[in-house]
């Protein structure tokens, strides 16, 4: 059974959802990891801190504007209908001034204690997330693929906080992103079909119904991560406890795709999107021990 999300049960929690934190959360390891690796390990902690705080601000302030963005599309699915702004426990105009405010506030403490590369991909981000992928979700099912992109920008952001630079190795870490993120969207576009449908989204699974296509992605995406997840190895930037946990990891991704393409069911969609949850985090950690071992 799918779950739905529950209303917010205060004007604070309201506020706290507005900056969707989950995603958020996803934000700032992923820049946390770009650091550590941009700069062979944290040196200065005071600047680490301020590029998580900058883009914990910018992030969270790019999800509000979303909310705000969304608002009709989300009154409309069952997933979403119970965010702050359809709920009436936030103003429109409130959820929009306070997303300014965070992303505002965040730039600046990137650009002026950071560096201005730091706050430019920062501010990219948030305007390819809010005038790029968030209209062509009501065009073309090809937003999940624009979509990925400024998905796939957060590590390099914490890459150049680190060493103000950006090199090969950080858009290897851009590449596992991006090519990581199609089953994970697919599964719940899938998963939340009908959904989509209703509030007019062009997601994959609703403009052919068949799923084919739908499957071929998955499928693709899935089967590339695994070659491109192993390119910091042969880049000797990676040792072997990273080889074979990446290499573990990511035919276990491939297989739960496999199995929801050979056999579509709820079940098979959540399992694809639970172990798409697992895959990000372990591989994050797999890298940093591979580094410390």
């Amino acid at each position: 059974m799918r779950r739905v999300p529950k209303q917010a049960s205060s004007t604070a929690a309201a506020y706290f959802e507005l900056t969707k934190p989950s995603i958020t959360f996803l934000i700032l390891i992923s820049t946390a990891l770009g650091y550590f690796l941009g700069g062979n390990g944290i040196d200065d902690n005071i600047r680490f801190i301020l590029t998580i705080v900058g883009s914990c601000l910018v992030s969270s302030g790019a999800g509000a504007l979303n909310h705000f963005a969304e608002m009709e599309s989300d009154w409309l699915m069952d997933r979403t209908k119970k965010r702050p702004i359809p709920t009436g426990m936030i103003e429109p105009d409130h959820a929009r001034l306070f997303g300014v405010f965070l992303t505002l506030v965040g730039a600046g403490l990137l650009y002026l204690h950071v560096n201005p590369l730091t706050c430019v991909l920062a501010l990219t981000t948030t305007l390819l997330y809010l005038f790029v992928y968030t209209p062509l979700k009501k065009l073309t099912w090809l937003n999940t693929s624009i979509g990925a992109i400024p998905g796939s920008i957060p590590p390099l952001g914490g890459w150049v906080a680190a060493s103000g630079s950006l090199d090969s190795e950080a858009w290897i870490l851009f590449a596992i992103l991006f090519l990581w993120q199609h089953p994970h969207f697919y599964a719940i576009a899938l998963m939340y079909k009908d959904d989509y449908a209703r509030a007019n989204l062009k997601m994959l699974p609703v403009v052919e119904p068949d799923g084919k296509r739908t499957n071929r992605q998955i499928i693709w995406h899935a089967l590339l991560l695994v070659p491109v997840s192993l390119v910091p190895v042969y880049m000797n930037n990676q040792g072997m406890v990273y080889f074979y946990g990446a290499l573990f990891l990511g035919f276990s991704y491939l297989i739960s795709g496999v199995l929801l393409t050979k056999n579509f069911s709820m079940k098979n969609a959540r399992t694809l999107l639970q172990m798409s949850v697992i895959y990000l985090p372990a591989l994050f950690i797999i890298i940093i021990l591979d580094k410390l071992l």
